[in-house]
């Protein structure tokens, strides 16, 4: 795979439907998409409409995506599908039947200058102009080089479109004309004209040009409209805006009424200057205006009308509710022309009889039904009244009393009381005659609605379709100049509509590099969708930028997502103070400093939508306005040093101290004049404004986004003083800007003049600039009438480019450093006024740039991120000449385990621990994955505050510990250590900020080659395998193992390819063979580590399948050597602390032994290997290895005489030195093989010899010395494991591999002889009969069907001491199934499993008893001592709690036995099983110990008394997957 290649990777999710989220992607990147647990084992077919390579785009038009399976294995966990994604714009994924679904945002590319060069997104400095201030064409030139010299890379034009009556630069009369006003006479100008220009500037000046798109509206006046009136709201094709409308004449008629004095005797007169007259304005309304209107009638029905249908027809049917009598509309919308449906009333009201009587008391109460109907129209109206009355009131305040609002002054029909709603091309007539009008179809189609916005409304409603009552309720704020355009929701609805702003939309994109959505909010977003997509198929790579205003980041992401919007507009003009200017800057881009290096391949996170941060947008006031002048150039600074794009708009470089507005302003901008000597209105030059401050902020705005200076630190050093901090990961350079913000006019208002020291990290290289606001000689500001003209009076003062010894703002610099290779300079300001600005340039000192520099030289071996300011270091260590891969090359298994894994217990036993995090928790494991688990969750979220971080930035404690650890053990471990130790060198001496960054490097280096480097050594089904089968196949590692005491009994001197090292204490060469824990971190070392039963679970899918074959055969040995009484012990105690306690031990060691003969090439080599016996006797003391001598095949011989014989004996050291808890009846152990039916038994039922061990501890709850399952008699799995056990030595027998035929016993005195065949018989004949649960009451093999719980499963025992036990639903049959599946008649096993699945499955494992059974609790506390005897002390461990190792013999049941119903029922299963596993790959994943637990509470609740990562938990998921 391309290392350099970025792929992002996102998980998919039944019913994950991520409209709200934003996913931004760039050109270049592959986009892979893989199931997530959900949807694992599912049939998914992946859609999307990103268009197949050589195809055009068509949103409409999904297209499949292809699987691609890496390992081309059944198991296909790491399957994904995925797009290469070449094109920019917003691209929509869905899957099985839009299941699920979401959008991916791609940027665009943009390109500037005659070289084509790129000019990235956050390099963007755009300059808005108002376009009808540009003047004449001719002279644009002259006009727009004033944002060249500014430094702006980027123009927005306004509409240049013919504008609407208004003036305004949004209300266009004509989309598709340039607008006349830029051509002269004798001279008209053309779009080829505008196309030519934005080359010439694109290509010399290498300024972008963008401009406005309007879609949602068009100026009243606009001749096309009134051709095709359709395209508008009008009362022909939207009739609900009838009342809507006629409210809106009654309030014209009131302008006029007020405006010639008719209600100055109520107190209103034409002059509104108090509240008094606006209250007599709501009385007015209310008294006389909604009275004479009666607006609610359009909404009732004629009550003598309807009941006289009533009446005349048929008056039959049944009874109906009442209640579904409703008002249906009239959708004319005319007075009382609404009905309702006769049916529902004829079956409503039913007289009793025929007589009129009846009829007529039924016309009553029908009658007394409607006006209640009407009654709650009209009051429904009332409450539209009062919000109507509210909001003109509220108009009327801003408009003409409130100081902010532009006091309109007297009601005239110019000012009128507020703007009309809708357009009125008629002559006036009275209001009753226009009624008439509002039904006439040729004169209603032209009274159109006004467009408008709506305040905290929903922006994906529409405020004027049918559900809406905006208009109505007077809540538009109206723009009486433009006409709402009604697109309907397809363009067959409007075709005129659809095809005429098409065709602007593509002249727009055939001229300008990109759009800024005018109003996008309430822009229909599916007309927005319809139009980009056609303006991306003339320019591909369009940049979209659009102002929201909706309120909730995830209805902005629905706009960006389906619009494909590159950048949103933010303002730096709503922050109140500096700190929250400072917020907004950290907030909209980039990284914090010392961000973690991310992977190439990672997950799709969701994003923020890229900013274009504006110092002011065209549409508010100036800053000076509310701020200061002083305050222009230190904002301007601030938002030039954030990571995203940034902006501004004309005149505000000049301090223009007023708004320029978009509706009335008519001057022209100024021109460029270089030469200018003394402030003119009609010019300007660098002089003027802030303009030289605002040229060299761009510039390094361009820079610093060009160069890669992606992490930002934003420090608000007091009130009014910010510091922002931009970095460059790769050269470790720094920007520092320092800005005295002035939001009071220093001239008014108190700034201290002590300003606090800045301590600033690194070396200062030069003073990039310094600039102050300052005031010179000019004459006083006038407005002047032609040219917008800003504040002469006002200067920047700048210095570029200095060293900081000529700085005028710094009074003195020291340097100080801070720990051992930390060297910062603190710096005094003296001239740090308000409205001034520094910027430092600061380097790493030199000892610090030489060690990251070698330091990112060694990186590149892990990736080819760290070339750039990378350099070899000629005196670098020897150890790292060599890759680490070379030196881990000599690394065995047992070393990794070593390097990589060990818990506290295990490192304790060797004199260590783990390392502590102070203020939070110890690692879990000492090795890197202790450390990498940590790290997983810090890195991608870039935590740099986590207490991990701090304490790699407070001192070198961890970084020792991790290289000290390993070189102190010695051999190919100690050179892992070293080449850590050689590369934290130079990590010391670099900034402390950077080293949790750089560790972090280092470490996930390592950490990947020392995986790769396990692999290598395992088979091929880990190496070809998934990524679960190698993170499963690490479970070999993390749990096997080798500490200071070997835990494993000597083997065989005579015995090969045993691992031998030398003890440090006797200097004497001893085995050093690895051994299996059972569980972290409570089965982790000294007696408690090697147990007989879990070691066997768990050695085929740890060991077996991993390619861990010597491994297998010592441990398989070393088991063999402690055989006793014909067991092998459940507790190891390396031999010599044995207790021989369980009778299923053996039989998985048996198990074990046949798997290894049938996975290892020349496995049945092993029955020939010596064993060296501990006790050749069962009263033998413990003899010293290689006394006694057998090959395996006598051991396993007698293992089985004895089971035959019978095995009666009583434990060693009986009583409570071993068992605190266990009664005098519970030592005493008893195991053989019934001769009819040669079932394998044993135990009593104070004692438990089954996986199922747990022991009574309470003595609160009179449970102490009571095992909670005895399974005594015949338990399921045992006896499964046994005939597996003895079919495989008849066969070997029949083949003479096996030098026995059978077992020998004595019985009543006589020697008899029963062969493996007849013994393998009789567990064949007599396993279905005696073992399953007919679903026939009547079945004669039912003892005793009165126990009967379930039917139709296999019971958990035969022949126990309490026979209701025998009948308990239990997960066990499942593992006879999978060892012996010939004892199984496939239908019953079938529905068995079924019954299995649905009560006791869990999410990640199986419930251990039916949760139907009366002792059933699925929640183990271990701690909880109380008086019930079922659970407390745990004594329900497995009455209940949910075990993983169960759930992989029931997967591997189900998929035998499925294979053998049909190739359906197969492939149910095979779903069945990747999603069960599903759920063990997450836990995998999430989980800080990096394995699978031992148990979990119901319905898969963690459970904080289970082993965090249990042996056979792992290995039974790898042997599910080994059979898939």
């Amino acid at each position: 795979m391309n290392l350099t290649k970025q792929v992002r990777v996102l998980f998919l999710n039944e019913m994950e439907k991520l409209e709200k989220r934003l996913f931004r992607l760039e050109q270049g990147f592959e986009l892979q998409f893989r199931l997530g647990p959900t949807l694992q084992g599912k049939d998914v077919t992946v859609y999307s409409n990103y268009p197949p390579p050589g195809s055009p785009y068509n949103r409409h038009k999904f297209h499949p995506l292809q699987w691609h399976n890496p390992t081309g294995r059944e198991e296909d966990s790491d399957k994904f599908c995925k797009l290469d994604l070449q094109i920019a714009g917003s691209f929509q994924y869905r899957f099985n039947q839009s299941n699920g679904e979401g959008y991916i945002v791609v940027d665009p590319v943009l390109r500037a200058g005659a070289d084509d060069h790129v000019v990235h997104l956050d390099c963007i400095t755009l300059e808005t102009f108002l376009s009808k201030c540009l003047g004449p064409f001719d002279e644009w030139e002259d006009r727009l080089r004033v944002a060249k010299e500014s430094g702006y890379n980027m123009v927005h034009f306004t509409p240049l479109q013919t504008l609407g009556k208004s003036r305004s630069c949004y209300s266009l009369a004509d989309q598709l004309q340039l607008n006349p006003d830029f051509s002269r006479p004798g001279k008209t100008y053309t779009w080829s004209d505008v196309g030519k220009l934005v080359d010439k500037m694109k290509n010399e000046w290498e300024v972008l040009s963008i401009t406005d798109v309007v879609y949602n509206h068009t100026a009243s006046n606009s001749k096309w409209i009134t051709e095709h009136p359709e395209c508008a709201y009008n009362l022909v094709n939207s009739p609900h805006l009838k009342p809507a409308w006629l409210l809106d004449r009654a309030l014209w008629h009131l302008t006029c009424d007020v405006a010639q004095g008719k209600y100055a005797t109520r107190g209103l007169s034409a002059l509104i200057q108090t509240d008094q007259q606006l209250n007599s304005m709501r009385g007015i309304i209310w008294e006389d205006i909604y009275p004479k209107l009666k607006l609610w009638e359009f909404y009732q029905i004629d009550v003598s009308k309807a009941v006289e249908q009533f009446r005349s027809q048929n008056i039959t049917g049944g009874k109906s509710d009442p209640k579904q009598l409703v008002i249906i509309q009239d959708p004319e919308y005319k007075r009382f022309d609404c009905s309702v449906n006769m049916d529902v009333a004829l079956n409503t009201f039913i007289p009793n009889s025929n007589g009129p009587a009846a009829i007529e008391e039924c016309c009553t109460w029908f009658r007394k039904r409607l006006e209640e109907l009407n009654a709650e129209k009209h009051k429904q109206m009332n409450f539209h009244h009062e919000q109507a009355v509210n909001c003109i009131l509220g108009t009327m305040t801003y408009e003409r009393l409130a100081g902010h609002g532009p006091k309109l002054g007297a009601v005239t029909k110019k000012d009128p009381i507020v703007t009309s709603y809708f357009t009125y091309p008629f002559e006036e007539i009275s209001l009753a005659e226009e009624e008439l009008m509002m039904h006439q179809p040729d004169k209603a189609c032209y009274f159109m609605a006004h467009n408008g916005w709506v305040m905290g409304d929903d922006p994906l409603k529409n405020f004027a379709g049918p559900e809406s009552n905006v208009y109505l309720r007077r809540e538009l704020i109206c723009w009486g100049d433009s006409v709402k355009l009604r697109y309907g929701d397809k363009p067959s609805d409007c075709p005129y509509l659809w095809d005429y702003m098409r065709k602007y939309t593509e002249i727009t994109a055939k001229y300008f590099h990109g759009v800024r959505l005018d109003n996008c909010h309430s822009t229909p977003i599916h007309v927005a969708e319809a139009m980009l997509a056609a303006a991306r198929s003339v320019r591909p790579n369009l940049y979209v930028i659009a102002e929201l205003f909706t309120g909730s980041e995830y209805i902005d992401n629905v706009f960006v997502n389906r619009l494909g919007i590159t950048s949103l507009i933010r303002e730096a003009m709503s922050a109140y103070n500096s700190h929250e200017e400072g917020r907004l800057v950290y907030r909209f881009g980039g990284e914090p400093v010392g961000s973690f290096v991310q992977p190439c391949l990672r997950p799709l996170v969701p994003s923020i939508a890229h900013a274009l941060f504006m110092d002011v947008t065209h549409d508010n006031e100036s800053p000076i306005t509310h701020r200061s002048a002083y305050d222009s150039l230190p904002s301007s600074a601030i938002v030039s040093m954030a990571c995203c794009a940034t902006g501004s708009t004309r005149g505000y470089d000049e301090l223009v101290p007023h708004q320029i507005s978009v509706v009335s302003e008519e001057r022209f901008y100024t021109k460029w004049n270089p030469k200018l000597a003394a402030p003119n209105p009609s010019e300007v030059n660098e002089k003027s404004g802030i303009i030289a401050g605002k040229k060299a902020l761009n510039r390094l705005h361009q820079e610093l986004a060009s160069s890669g200076f992606i992490q930002v630190y934003v420090d608000q050093v007091d009130e009014d003083i910010v510091a922002v901090t931009r970095h460059c990961p790769h050269t470790h350079q720094s920007v520092v800007a320092v800005s005295r913000t002035a939001f009071r006019d220093p001239k008014t208002s108190y700034y201290s003049k002590e300003v606090p020291q800045m301590c600033i990290p690194g070396k200062i290289e030069e003073v990039i600039l310094e600039a102050r606001t300052v005031e010179r000689k000019a004459e006083p500001y006038t407005q002047d009438l032609k040219f917008i003209n800003g504040l002469p009076q006002y200067t920047v003062e700048i210095r570029e480019h200095i060293q900081l010894g000529d700085s005028k703002i710094v009074k003195q610099a020291g340097i100080t450093t801070k720990g051992p290779n930390e060297f910062v300079q603190e710096i005094d300001f003296e001239n740090l006024t308000p409205g001034s600005v520094i910027i430092f340039r600061v380097s790493l000192d030199p000892k610090a740039q030489k060690a990251l520099a070698a330091l990112r030289n060694q990186l590149i071996q892990f990736s080819p991120h760290f070339s750039s300011g990378s350099l070899q270091d000629d005196q670098a260590p020897p150890v790292l000449k060599f890759p680490l891969a070379t030196i881990a090359s000599k690394l065995s298994i047992a070393d990794l385990n070593q390097v990589l894994y060990r818990c506290d217990a295990e490192e304790q036993e060797d004199g260590g621990g783990c390392y502590n995090i102070p203020n939070w928790t110890p690692l879990k494991y000492a090795g890197l994955q202790g450390l990498m688990s940590v790290m997983v969750d810090i890195r991608p979220k870039n935590d740099l505050g986590h207490p991990f971080c701090d304490n790699l930035r407070s001192g070198d404690w961890m970084i020792d510990y991790v290289s000290n650890r390993l070189v102190t053990r010695g051999g190919a471990c100690a050179q892992v250590g070293k080449w850590l130790e050689a590369m934290f060198s130079y990590l010391k001496q670099i900034p402390r900020y950077l080293i949790p960054c750089y560790f972090d490097a280092i470490l996930l280096g390592a950490y990947t080659t020392l995986l790769d480097t396990t692999w290598k050594q395992m088979s091929s089904f880990v190496q070809n395998g998934s990524t679960l089968v190698k993170h499963l196949a690490l479970g070999s590692v993390q749990m096997c193992g080798i500490g200071r005491f070997p835990c494993l009994p000597v083997l065989s001197p005579s015995l090969t390819d045993v691992p031998y090292r030398l003890n440090n204490i006797t200097q004497e060469k001893e085995q050093c063979c690895p051994s299996l824990a059972a569980g972290l971190p409570h089965f982790a070392s000294g007696i408690f580590r090697c147990w007989g039963r879990d070691t066997f679970i768990s050695l085929r899918g740890l060991l077996l399948i991993t390619g861990r074959h010597i491994e297998a055969r010592n441990i398989i040995l070393a088991f063999a050597g402690t055989l006793r009484h014909g067991l092998i012990p459940n507790l190891l105690g390396q031999g010599t602390y044995s207790r021989y306690n369980c009778r299923d031990a053996v039989w998985w060691w048996l198990q074990c032994i046949q798997d290894y003969c049938a996975i290892v090439p020349n496995g049945l080599a092993i029955l020939q290997c010596p064993v060296s016996r501990m006790y050749p006797k069962d009263d033998s003391p413990p003899n010293p290895a290689g006394d006694v001598d057998q090959p395996l095949y006598q051991v396993i011989q007698e293992a089985l005489q004895r089971h035959a014989q019978g095995i009666n004996f009583r434990e060693r050291n009986a009583g409570p030195q071993i068992d605190r808890n266990m009664r005098d009846e519970g030592f005493n152990v008893c195991a053989g093989a019934d001769p009819v039916t040669g079932f394998v038994f044993g135990g009593n039922r104070l004692n438990c010899g089954t996986w199922m061990d747990k022991m009574g501890e309470s003595e609160r709850a009179r449970n102490k010395g009571i095992p909670a399952t005895p399974r005594d008699g015949s338990a399921v799995e045992i006896v499964g494991l046994s005939k597996s056990t003895v079919r495989w030595l008849k066969d070997l027998s029949d083949k003479n591999i096996y030098p026995f035929k059978g077992v020998t016993v004595q019985r009543e005195g006589k020697e008899v002889t029963l062969t493996f065949s007849e013994w393998n018989q009789r567990i064949q004949d007599q396993f279905e009969k005696l073992f399953y649960v007919s679903e026939d009451p009547s079945d004669p093999n039912e003892q005793r069907p009165d126990l009967v719980h379930k039917r139709g499963i296999y019971k958990d025992s035969y022949g126990a001491s309490s026979p209701w036990c025998d009948y308990q639903l239990r997960p066990n049959f499942p593992i006879a199934m999978v060892v012996a599946p010939e004892l199984f008649t496939p239908q019953n096993a079938w529905k068995a499993l079924e019954v299995a699945e649905k009560k006791l499955m869990g999410p990640l494992g199986m419930k251990t008893l039916d949760p139907d059974d009366m002792v059933y609790c699925g929640v183990y506390d271990n701690d909880l001592d109380n008086e019930n005897s079922n659970r407390a002390k745990g004594f329900n461990y497995h009455q209940g709690p949910e075990w993983l190792w169960p759930i992989g013999y029931f997967l591997r049941a189900k998929l035998h036995f499925a294979k053998l119903m049909d190739q359906e029922s197969y492939q149910k299963t095979v779903v069945l099983v990747k999603n069960v596993l599903s759920h063990h790959y997450t836990h995998l994943e999430r989980s800080s110990w990096k394995g699978l637990p031992e148990l979990t509470n119901e319905n898969g609740q963690y459970c904080p008394f289970s082993c965090e990562t249990q042996a056979w938990s792992i290995s039974v998921v790898l042997e599910v997957l080994h059979d898939l």
